[in-house]
Protein backbone atom coordinates (compact mmCIF):
# COMPACT_ATOMS: atom_id res chain seq x y z
CA UNK A 1 0.00 0.00 0.00
CA UNK A 2 2.59 2.31 0.61
CA UNK A 3 4.26 2.48 -2.59
CA UNK A 4 1.01 2.98 -4.39
CA UNK A 5 0.71 6.02 -2.21
CA UNK A 6 3.92 7.87 -3.08
CA UNK A 7 3.49 6.64 -6.58
CA UNK A 8 0.51 8.38 -6.43
CA UNK A 9 2.23 11.53 -4.37
CA UNK A 10 5.06 11.77 -7.24
CA UNK A 11 2.50 11.99 -10.06
CA UNK A 12 0.87 14.94 -7.97
CA UNK A 13 4.40 16.00 -7.41
CA UNK A 14 5.19 16.38 -10.85
CA UNK A 15 2.15 17.66 -12.25
CA UNK A 16 2.65 20.67 -9.79
CA UNK A 17 6.39 20.65 -9.90
CA UNK A 18 6.43 20.70 -5.90
CA UNK A 19 8.12 18.69 -3.22
CA UNK A 20 6.94 15.50 -1.82
CA UNK A 21 7.34 15.14 1.50
CA UNK A 22 6.39 11.02 2.82
CA UNK A 23 5.48 11.47 6.84
CA UNK A 24 5.62 7.69 8.87
CA UNK A 25 3.73 7.73 12.02
CA UNK A 26 4.77 5.29 14.57
CA UNK A 27 1.69 5.30 17.24
CA UNK A 28 2.98 5.06 20.78
CA UNK A 29 0.49 3.71 22.98
CA UNK A 30 -0.25 4.80 26.56
CA UNK A 31 2.39 1.76 27.91
CA UNK A 32 5.32 4.12 26.39
CA UNK A 33 6.35 7.16 26.88
CA UNK A 34 6.56 9.51 23.36
CA UNK A 35 10.28 9.54 23.51
CA UNK A 36 10.61 5.70 23.96
CA UNK A 37 12.98 4.53 21.29
CA UNK A 38 10.32 1.99 19.60
CA UNK A 39 12.99 0.15 18.01
CA UNK A 40 10.94 -2.54 15.74
CA UNK A 41 8.50 0.22 15.04
CA UNK A 42 11.32 2.89 13.75
CA UNK A 43 12.81 -0.40 11.79
CA UNK A 44 9.92 -0.72 9.93
CA UNK A 45 9.15 3.02 9.67
CA UNK A 46 12.63 3.41 8.12
CA UNK A 47 12.39 0.43 5.74
CA UNK A 48 9.36 2.02 4.57
CA UNK A 49 10.64 5.26 4.18
CA UNK A 50 13.71 3.81 2.31
CA UNK A 51 11.35 2.65 -0.21
CA UNK A 52 9.30 5.57 -0.27
CA UNK A 53 12.89 7.25 -1.55
CA UNK A 54 13.17 4.94 -3.95
CA UNK A 55 10.45 5.33 -5.69
CA UNK A 56 10.73 9.15 -5.64
CA UNK A 57 14.07 8.54 -6.83
CA UNK A 58 12.71 6.98 -9.66
CA UNK A 59 10.33 9.38 -10.61
CA UNK A 60 12.31 12.33 -10.14
CA UNK A 61 10.52 13.57 -7.49
CA UNK A 62 12.00 15.14 -4.65
CA UNK A 63 11.23 13.60 -1.62
CA UNK A 64 11.78 14.94 1.99
CA UNK A 65 10.98 12.16 4.50
CA UNK A 66 10.24 12.44 8.54
CA UNK A 67 9.35 10.04 11.06
CA UNK A 68 7.15 10.70 13.75
CA UNK A 69 6.03 9.31 16.90
CA UNK A 70 2.87 10.27 18.44
CA UNK A 71 -0.38 8.91 20.29
CA UNK A 72 -2.90 9.50 17.11
CA UNK A 73 -1.73 9.07 13.64
CA UNK A 74 -4.56 11.18 12.34
CA UNK A 75 -3.53 14.41 14.94
CA UNK A 76 0.02 13.73 14.03
CA UNK A 77 -0.66 13.90 10.26
CA UNK A 78 -2.80 16.90 10.41
CA UNK A 79 -0.68 18.94 12.77
CA UNK A 80 2.62 18.30 10.33
CA UNK A 81 0.52 19.14 7.37
CA UNK A 82 -0.19 22.60 9.06
CA UNK A 83 3.42 23.12 10.13
CA UNK A 84 4.68 22.41 6.74
CA UNK A 85 1.90 24.48 5.03
CA UNK A 86 0.96 21.39 2.97
CA UNK A 87 -1.31 21.39 -0.21
CA UNK A 88 -2.21 18.12 -0.02
CA UNK A 89 -2.38 15.00 2.01
CA UNK A 90 -2.26 11.42 0.20
CA UNK A 91 -2.92 8.66 2.40
CA UNK A 92 -3.43 4.90 1.84
CA UNK A 93 -6.25 2.81 2.91
CA UNK A 94 -6.22 -1.38 2.71
CA UNK A 95 -9.06 -3.03 1.78
CA UNK A 96 -10.24 -4.38 4.50
CA UNK A 97 -13.47 -6.58 5.44
CA UNK A 98 -14.90 -6.17 9.22
CA UNK A 99 -17.20 -9.29 10.64
CA UNK A 100 -20.07 -9.26 8.91
CA UNK A 101 -18.63 -7.99 5.71
CA UNK A 102 -18.85 -4.44 6.41
CA UNK A 103 -16.07 -2.57 4.70
CA UNK A 104 -13.23 -1.10 7.08
CA UNK A 105 -11.82 2.48 7.10
CA UNK A 106 -10.51 3.24 10.37
CA UNK A 107 -10.32 6.38 12.75
CA UNK A 108 -7.67 7.97 10.82
CA UNK A 109 -9.22 8.93 7.34
CA UNK A 110 -11.92 10.26 8.80
CA UNK A 111 -10.16 12.48 11.15
CA UNK A 112 -7.96 13.47 8.28
CA UNK A 113 -11.04 14.44 6.54
CA UNK A 114 -12.86 16.17 8.99
CA UNK A 115 -9.50 18.37 10.83
CA UNK A 116 -7.09 18.59 7.29
CA UNK A 117 -6.73 22.38 5.91
CA UNK A 118 -5.85 21.19 2.58
CA UNK A 119 -6.67 18.62 0.02
CA UNK A 120 -7.02 14.89 0.80
CA UNK A 121 -6.35 12.00 -1.07
CA UNK A 122 -6.89 8.93 -0.38
CA UNK A 123 -5.60 5.87 -2.91
CA UNK A 124 -7.71 2.49 -2.06
CA UNK A 125 -6.17 -0.90 -1.99
CA UNK A 126 -7.41 -2.89 -4.90
CA UNK A 127 -9.83 -5.70 -4.24
CA UNK A 128 -8.05 -8.60 -6.24
CA UNK A 129 -4.71 -7.20 -4.19
CA UNK A 130 -6.84 -7.39 -0.73
CA UNK A 131 -8.26 -11.22 -1.72
CA UNK A 132 -4.65 -12.36 -2.52
CA UNK A 133 -3.09 -10.73 0.70
CA UNK A 134 -5.51 -12.75 2.74
CA UNK A 135 -4.82 -15.57 0.98
CA UNK A 136 -1.31 -15.48 1.82
CA UNK A 137 -2.21 -14.67 5.38
CA UNK A 138 -4.03 -18.09 6.07
CA UNK A 139 -1.17 -20.40 4.16
CA UNK A 140 0.71 -18.81 6.68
Amino acid sequence: MDGDVVEFGCKLARADHTELVAVYVVEVDWRHDLDDDLEVEREDASRALDVAEGIAERARVRLDTQLLQARDVGAALVDEAVALGADAIVLGLPYKVRFGGDFAIGVTIPYVFKNAPCRVFVVREPVTRSEAREALQKRS
